[in-house]
């Protein structure tokens, strides 16, 4: 079965809590152990359920992965989303303002560690993923994260500050530049950067992207 026909499948009833619960376990177990070592009988364990309740709301280990997956990359995106609005709403000084707003787009790699550490794994088990979920993934998490910084930065340059003619290759450009380093460098957040060597990675990434972005610079 292919992630595309687990989403089309019925939701089965029952308790809102109990698979709420079956979800939390089945996002703990998938960061620790990963897809492939990983069965709905772990899931199981992790909730302390028998195997049968869990395949009650979950046919098998594709749609654990689904949901999971789903719900962590939408609740990152939205607080992104929270974290471009309270960073670009007003801006006073666009260096210092940028500055603040990459040191906030890393908190999440804090605030919902089992997520990344899903992310992780997927490095090393793409290959062995069903089919389509990565492009889900990037669609609810990254892409729609992507696209509400992408309409803050465009009132940005609406006010002359920066200039550029496509606002979502200029928001992917300032993840890039000033969130990815730090990422790549701690492996979504698994070995966290000094402070010190972090804010070195977000300024130069804010020093750059200015450089690209400024009004009447050649690009």
């Amino acid at each position: 079965m292919t992630i595309q026909q687990a989403t089309s499948a019925p939701v089965q009833a029952g308790s809102a809590e109990e698979r709420r619960d079956i979800v939390q376990a089945a996002r703990a177990v998938f960061a620790r152990e990963g897809w492939t070592h990983t069965g709905v009988l772990d899931v199981a364990v992790e909730c302390g359920l028998d195997e049968a309740t869990v395949t009650h709301y979950f046919k098998d280990k594709e749609r654990l992965l689904l949901a999971v997956l789903l719900e962590g990359a939408a609740s990152v995106a939205a607080s992104l989303t929270v974290i471009a609005e309270e960073h670009l709403s007003e801006i006073t000084d666009l260096e210092k303002d940028l500055t603040e707003l990459g040191r906030a787009w890393l908190t999440p790699l804090a605030a919902f560690p089992e997520h990344f550490a899903i992310v992780r794994h997927l490095g090393a088990e793409i290959a062995t993923w069903p089919a389509g979920v990565v492009e889900m993934w990037r669609t609810a998490g990254p892409r729609q994260a992507n696209r509400e910084l992408a309409r803050r930065l465009a009132r940005v340059a609406e006010q002359g500050l920066l200039s550029f003619e496509d606002p979502e290759h200029a928001a992917e450009r300032f993840v890039q530049l000033v969130a990815g380093g730090v990422v790549q460098r701690s492996f979504h957040g698994a070995v966290p950067l000094s402070d010190f060597e972090r804010d070195a990675v977000i300024s130069a990434g804010v020093a750059d992207f200015i450089r690209l972005y400024r009004p009447g610079a050649d690009r």
